[in-house]
């Protein structure tokens, strides 16, 4: 029903009307830039989030505001959640998975967590992640014990069961749909019972953590993965100055690596040219970021686990920060 232009390319949109409800739309009703005023950020954005740069080393290289880069990683982060879930669907359940997690902290080392992450053995697939608030622990000068006990006084303690429930909500997700399944953990403590009452018949097999962590370790998948994330993730590199200032905020900086790792990057640069989401059959060739960003997809005809909705929503909570906003905006996705 006519079109409109723009200042960025393409520079006329076309505009359309709906036969049935006469609603009007546009083309960009259906992209992932859909009301950005720099919609060339997007693809540049995952591949400089994973290449380790912070939010202001990827703003001075764009040449706009941090905020900016804030809000499109945000969009970035929610994108490639659904997306990650649009793929998991077509994914047959993996018959050996792989399950551990690693630490860092939001805002400071007082206010540690733990994300959880699940891979598939054979084919690498990063099948999804939880993450725990937890208790500053470690060797501590008296200052700091006293400065602990403030700050928990003020904003709460930790759940100490979190990481039990985490773990627990982890596994109901990639084990959905699934008679049985060999799962492969470390010794944690945790792990043995929050594995019964699970609808999949769990075979739990147990590797020590103190076994050498090369190729021929059962758990290498998962141990790789943890160092890559640490590798391509600025924010989790030990004693760096880019942690994240949000728990929220880094699990959907994590949600953009996982669909990088499954999709685009190469599982091996040397030996094995194709991606984790090849090895699995989704996919013939890797992907490229635009790919990836080809197409909005509405979280309304998505069905996200319950915790990943809280990721999509903005409604995990920094209580050490005044403001928490939840995502209600009307014209992003």
């Amino acid at each position: 029903s006519g079109s409109y232009r723009r200042q960025v390319p393409p520079h006329r949109i076309r505009r359309f009307r709906c036969l049935h409800c006469l609603v009007t739309f546009s083309s960009q009703t259906f992209s992932t830039t859909y009301y950005l005023k720099r919609p060339d950020i997007l693809p540049k954005l995952m591949t400089m989030t994973v290449g380790s740069m912070a939010n202001r080393q990827i703003a001075d290289h764009l040449r706009v505001s941090p905020t900016t880069v804030d809000r499109q990683l945000a969009r970035l982060g929610r994108h490639c959640l659904l997306f990650h879930e649009q793929v998991r669907r077509s994914l047959r359940p993996p018959a050996v998975i792989a399950v551990d997690g690693f630490e860092s902290f939001e805002l400071s080392q007082y206010h540690p967590f733990h994300f959880h992450l699940a891979v598939d053995n054979l084919s690498a697939v990063f099948l999804g992640f939880t993450d725990s608030p937890l208790r500053r622990k470690g060797r501590m000068t008296a200052y700091q014990k006293r400065r602990r006990a403030e700050l928990e006084a003020r904003w709460g303690r930790p759940d100490p069961h979190a990481v039990r429930k985490d773990v627990r909500e982890l596994l109901e997700i990639v084990t959905k749909k699934a008679k049985q399944m060999i799962v492969r953990t470390d010794d944690h403590k945790v792990y043995p019972g929050i594995m019964r009452g699970l609808d999949c018949q769990i075979t739990h097999l147990v590797t020590s953590s103190q076994e050498r962590r090369d190729n021929r370790n059962p758990l290498w998948e998962i141990n790789h993965l943890d160092m890559f994330i640490r590798h391509s993730c600025g924010g989790h590199k030990r004693e760096g100055i880019a942690w994240p200032k949000r728990r929220g905020a880094s699990a959907l900086r994590l949600a953009v690596f996982m669909v990088w790792r499954n999709s685009v990057n190469q599982r091996w640069q040397k030996r094995c040219r194709g991606t984790p989401a090849m090895q699995a059959g989704l996919c013939d060739r890797p992907l490229t970021p635009c790919e990836v960003l080809k197409q909005r997809i509405f979280v309304s005809r998505i069905d996200l686990p319950e915790r990943w909705q809280q990721y999509y929503w903005g409604e995990v909570r920094t209580p050490a920060l005044g403001v928490n906003r939840r995502h209600e905006l009307k014209y992003a996705t």
